[in-house]
């Protein structure tokens, strides 16, 4: 089965304003002075302006004003709003949560509750849970930093020491659950904790990745 994959470089607090907008310019050279003084001819009898490459410029120009190129934040906007089931995975192991993870908890929970949208909370790592003596710690911070958000009703999965890449893991989650998007901290690539060439092969939706 073939997926589209695109990563979303995302700010925690993102703003109606785009100050990395590109400025789009025309790909042909402009005609010269020289061109335009020819591009006026009236026919023998009729006295007729012709076809002058003049009026199709203008022609042209219209037809871009009629149908206004619509804003890429509106674009993005409606996006989000297709996005209905959230993942937040957690690979940390912070007891009380990193600033990295904590971003990324008040962020999902931020976009959950704007598009009503359901979120699956799921802790990666690689060891047994009898091998994380502060492992309950941090669930009770996660419940906690999820309710603060305004979220008490969330699905919580544990994958502890299946020996398989987090990043794999990370992706089987969303392609069993069909989630929509997958919301990650840099920190978690930063730290190593998950590959980002490995983003794209195994996790089969979106990714917002968010920037410290």
């Amino acid at each position: 089965m073939a997926f589209a994959h695109y990563l979303l470089a995302a700010r925690a607090e993102p703003s109606l304003k785009c100050p990395n907008a590109s400025i789009l310019t025309p790909s042909f050279p402009i005609p010269s002075k020289s061109f335009f003084s020819h591009t006026f001819s009236f026919a023998p009898r009729s006295g007729v302006l012709k076809h002058s490459v003049f009026a199709r410029f203008r022609r042209i120009r219209h037809k871009v004003e009629a149908k206004p190129q619509e804003p890429e934040v509106s674009v993005a906007t409606d996006a989000f709003t297709q996005f209905k089931h959230l993942l937040l995975p957690i690979t940390d192991r912070n007891p009380y949560l990193s600033e990295g993870t904590r971003q990324a908890i008040a962020t999902t929970t931020a976009l959950a509750k704007k598009y009503g949208a359901d979120i699956t909370v799921v802790v990666i790592d690689e060891q047994q849970k009898e091998s994380l003596p502060e492992h309950e710690t941090q669930l009770s911070s996660i419940r906690w930093h999820l309710s603060e958000g305004g979220f008490k009703n969330y699905s919580l999965l544990e994958k502890l020491g299946e020996g398989s890449k987090l990043t794999a893991i990370i992706g089987d989650v969303a392609d069993d659950l069909n989630l929509d998007l997958v919301v990650i901290s840099m920190e978690a690539i930063h730290t190593k904790h998950v590959d980002a060439n490995l983003l794209a092969e195994f996790i089969p939706c979106p990714v917002m990745l968010l920037p410290l």
